[in-house]
């Protein structure tokens, strides 16, 4: 895509390319003095294009990057599937990518992203541990799966080979994620819900929906066979073929025994499901949650015993971006985590990746509800400025600490991808 076609709309005038060029002349012959000042203004008029999935691809976060920065973001929105496709054979397609860690595990070897100097980044230090060493407290368990921080670093700016340890290069600024678990209808189940193997209890025959997207819906699914017992994996995150096997196996059993009502790919079809009724318990994401309550319906997005599964996300840098463009990327990452967009993700049910900076716009109520696990002082409001929940409501799991200090395991991103996205579509076409 050439620069006309980028900035379409825009006053007539040089290019980016071109103003960087006459810039770079003025200075050489001593005629401009006040450099960066014009570099911070030819920023301002920077489009990047963003491609990533719609759970924070989102218009309200583009428009107020406009508005800090004046920066332009070109949101793409596409599937998991889709965008790891995307960032591994169409780099040039994009600036940024808005992209799961298990999935930058597939694409940051091919060599499409570069590395991202964190010098640069002014709240590296601030970002939750989670991403950097593995463990939220120092004696906290590294949960299975891939996590973050193993994914998260490479030793210099032209490395593609993942470090087991901090470096000052990474692959992608965390931003968004979340301790999922399963949704159910609370008045329309007679019992307590306390473990994953409930989803599969024969008392929710018909009843019951798993999410089909194959890597994460085997994790759930695995997570269902070792609270029965049935199976206990090495690395949930990285299962062997005979574990594969056994776990697909397992839901073709439940799946002709009539256990399944659906499989849902999408938010939507999570959420019509569990509105109408025509499902009381399901893997089910945290805004799906809310979604449903929004609409005057009980769900609860229940705690389990076995603990949860947890996703994370961040932004990368595409390896062909460079000069004015790369320097409107850093000033994006650096806005991101400068705490307007963190608070905006909190009051959704996600969690951001500095949480000092987010607390600064959020009210005191806000902090309490979303991330103490304290009774709502007042009523909690969406993003949009719509009732979520009611002043006197617990979150479901409570505090931030209590929620993503029980992780089991990460989505990830198996050795054997293949073979187990090959087993699972078999499991949805049996």
């Amino acid at each position: 895509m050439t620069d006309m076609t980028r900035n379409a709309g825009k006053k007539a005038g040089p290019t980016r390319r071109g103003a960087l060029a006459l810039a770079g002349a003025a200075i050489g012959s001593g005629a401009i003095t006040g450099f960066p000042t014009i570099w911070a203004q030819n920023i301002r008029n920077i489009t990047l294009r963003q491609a990533g999935t719609g759970v924070s691809g989102l218009n309200a976060i583009a428009e107020q990057c406009k508005k800090d920065t004046g920066i332009t973001l070109q949101l793409t929105v596409m599937d998991t599937d889709a965008l790891a496709q995307r960032a591994a054979t169409q780099a040039r397609s994009f600036d940024i990518a808005d992209i799961e860690y298990m999935t930058i595990k597939k694409v940051y070897p091919v060599g499409n992203m570069q590395a991202i100097d964190r010098k640069r980044i002014t709240n590296a230090d601030k970002i939750v541990p989670i991403f950097t060493t593995g463990r939220l407290t120092p004696t906290s368990n590294i949960a299975q799966g891939t996590a973050p921080h193993t994914v998260g670093f490479v030793a210099n700016k032209t490395a593609t080979a993942f470090q087991p340890q901090q470096t000052d290069w990474m692959t992608l600024i965390p931003t968004i994620y979340n301790a999922d678990t399963l949704g159910i209808r609370p008045d329309l189940i007679s019992r307590p819900i306390r473990n994953w193997k409930d989803l599969v209890d024969p008392a929710f025959k018909g009843k019951a929906s798993i999410l089909n997207i194959p890597g994460i819906g085997i994790m759930d699914a695995a997570m269902v066979m070792e609270s029965l017992g049935q199976l206990r994996y090495a690395d949930k995150g990285n299962m062997t073929r005979a574990e594969i096997d056994r776990t697909t196996a397992f839901l073709m059993e439940q799946k002709r025994a009539g256990q399944f009502r659906a499989f849902w790919k999408t938010f939507d079809e999570s959420v019509n499901l569990m509105a109408s009724g025509e499902v009381i318990i399901q893997s089910m994401w945290s805004p799906a949650v809310a979604a449903v309550r929004s609409r005057g319906i009980a769900c609860t997005y229940q705690p389990l015993e076995e603990g949860y599964r947890a996703w994370g996300g961040g932004l990368g840098i595409a390896k062909h971006v460079s000069g004015l463009e790369l320097d409107a990327a850093y000033e994006y990452l650096n806005w991101y985590l400068s705490g307007w967009t963190g608070a905006y993700l909190n009051r959704q049910g996600y969690y951001s990746a500095v949480l000092d900076t987010a607390k600064n716009f959020m009210s005191p109520a806000e902090w309490d509800f979303w991330m103490e696990g304290k009774p709502a002082a007042v009523d909690i409001l969406a993003p949009d400025g719509k009732l979520m929940e009611k002043a006197g409501t617990v979150r479901d799991g409570g505090s931030f600490t209590e929620r993503m200090g029980a992780v089991a395991c990460w989505n990830s991103v198996m050795s054997e991808d293949r073979y187990m996205v090959q087993k699972w579509n078999e499991f949805i076409a049996s």
